[in-house]
């Protein structure tokens, strides 16, 4: 049950979002220009640095959330879920496991970063936007993790829920929907 009074059919940090709209907007705009602005790297691998994150703060509605996102743009589920095993022996490029090593370094403190970290990614092809923005999305992450289960918000636990959420997220982003949402809708 959440520590404050939020709308019962808006899970997670929708919720929040549209408890304090005026922080809730600039917060949507800074993560739709993160995970689907214009970036060499892919919508996929953004949402893998959210998931890793989300996923070793232990916060159930963001993990499920953009393990599902990520899903839904690499078109498999087997990557999420190895990224999350082990980030070496996942399949994804030498330059995503150093990216996913450094925002898993943020996500404890982002004193973990190191120069052997950072000269990794580089030397593996990543660029410094590239780095830059590993390390904001993981922050960003980490915050929403916080914000999340902080206000302990509720967590769906049906799969369809997540699944529809990163279709939707997928083609339309992170901005609010213009007509807001539907308060007959559970679970939107």
């Amino acid at each position: 049950m959440p520590h404050i009074q939020l709308e019962k059919h808006l899970p997670g940090v929708t919720g929040l979002l549209e408890f304090r709209k005026d922080t809730g907007d600039l917060l949507r705009e800074l993560t739709q220009v993160l995970l689907k602005g214009p970036s060499t790297l892919t919508e996929g691998e953004r949402e893998l640095i959210a998931t890793i994150v989300s996923h070793r703060n232990e916060c159930t509605y963001c993990k499920t959330s953009h393990t599902a996102v990520a899903n839904e743009y690499l078109g498999n589920s087997t990557t999420s879920e190895l990224v999350k095993e082990d980030i070496e022996t996942a399949p994804v490029s030498e330059k995503m496991k150093a990216l996913l090593q450094i925002a898993a370094k943020v996500q404890v403190s982002g004193k973990n970063v190191d120069e052997r970290s950072v000269q990794r990614a580089k030397n593996a092809g990543a660029t410094d936007l590239e780095i830059h923005d590993t390390v904001m999305i993981a922050a960003l992450f980490s915050f929403y993790n916080r914000y999340v289960d902080g206000l302990s918000t509720i967590a769906p636990t049906d799969p369809i829920y997540y699944t529809d959420m990163a279709k939707r997220l997928a083609e339309h982003g992170y901005h609010r929907p213009s007509k807001g949402y539907d308060p007959n809708k559970l679970h939107q």
